[in-house]
């Protein structure tokens, strides 16, 4: 018994996964504001855009449905496309043979997001994660456009660019 209560949980958040974010908003009545839920990778979890720390990025449209874009929540350029894949097979293919890369130029969001692409994220505190597209939805709803974002992610916590191969 004195053995299991003096084991120690790890309490650092799963490094990988597959997550499904949308642009569906929600109201706070008592501060009278909008807000979304996006994912915040150094967490591992979907969090609101009013928690501290808030997510790393959102999903939204630019007004029309055949554009999404994924938004990040701080003030750097911080998506690179590494590329874009014919089909789900090569994309997972590219996407676990991706290890390490330099970027030669950020760009302020992931534009024009689709299936099959593999993108990088960067975040304030110079964080990278690697983002394979796996599933995209846009609908015509009220008050606007419905977005929405499954993706495969793998972080790297020691903020380098390198990151394991499977």
């Amino acid at each position: 018994m004195v053995f299991l209560l003096s084991c120690k949980k790890d309490d650092f958040p799963t490094a990988s996964g597959t997550i499904k974010i949308n642009n569906h908003g929600d109201y706070n009545k008592e501060i009278q504001t909008y807000f979304v839920y996006g994912f915040l990778f150094s967490k591992a979890k979907l969090v609101s855009t009013l928690d501290t720390p808030p997510p790393d990025i959102t999903i939204d449209n630019d007004g029309t449905l055949s554009n999404l874009i994924l938004q990040a929540n701080n003030y750097k350029n911080s998506f690179y496309k590494v590329g874009e894949f014919t089909d789900a097979i090569s994309a997972e293919q590219a996407f676990k043979n991706l290890t390490s890369l330099t970027v030669p130029q950020w760009v302020v969001w992931a534009d024009s997001i689709e299936p099959n692409q593999i993108w990088l994220y960067r975040s304030g505190t110079d964080h990278y994660t690697k983002i394979r597209i796996v599933n995209t939805v846009s609908k015509d709803s009220i008050p606007k456009g419905y977005a929405e974002c499954t993706f495969q992610w793998v972080y790297q916590p020691d903020g380098s660019l390198t990151f394991p191969g499977k």
